[in-house]
């Protein structure tokens, strides 16, 4: 049982390390942003998040007064 906890905990820690080597080594480094929002290229082509895209649509068709949306904030599409 002991044999099969230390596998697993040294199998976690080694996964850890290596998703973290960009953190680890690279001055400066960070994990990559995979929002949808954050990434220039999706936003180049006009894809927005889903509560992004539902909420121009509702604007659109007069759901919503401007600047006012349910669910949050609108997440800054110019980051």
């Amino acid at each position: 049982m002991w044999q099969t906890i230390i596998i697993s905990v040294g199998i976690l820690l080694i996964s850890f390390v290596f998703l973290a080597i960009k953190v680890l080594f690279v001055k400066n480094g960070t994990f990559p942003k995979t929002h949808v929002s954050q990434s220039k290229a999706m936003r180049d082509k006009g894809i927005h998040c889903v509560q992004t895209q539902d909420y121009e649509e509702r604007h659109k068709q007069g759901l919503y007064a401007d600047g006012q949306m349910p669910t949050g904030k609108l997440q800054e599409e110019n980051k």
